[in-house]
């Protein structure tokens, strides 16, 4: 079992994450991690929450993490990282 977890879901937090999952506009991965972070709030374990989002467990524990750390804007932003493939050197591209 993993320790640490640990968040109250106040009444503010709970009107700012219900307004994300019943926003038309919202992007269903901001609706999803709203999702995790009220069933957490609510006392469910992370197979519940694994079964019901679709989502796996370190993903699960990921969100529950970022919203400790940052609360509800921590899950409205991705985090930024390097690009896959790293970019060509100027000179192969004047080669051609």
């Amino acid at each position: 079992m993993r320790t640490g977890i640990r968040f109250e879901v106040t009444a503010s937090y709970r009107v700012r994450l219900e307004a994300i999952i019943g926003a038309l506009t919202s992007a269903q991965k901001r609706v999803w991690r709203a999702k995790i972070i009220l069933m957490k709030g609510d006392g469910l374990g992370p197979f519940a929450i694994m079964d019901v989002t679709g989502k796996s467990k370190p993903c699960v524990w990921r969100w529950q993490e970022r919203f400790m750390s940052e609360g509800v804007d921590g899950l409205l932003r991705d985090k930024s990282r390097p690009p896959g493939i790293a970019p060509l050197d100027g000179d192969l591209l004047s080669r051609s």
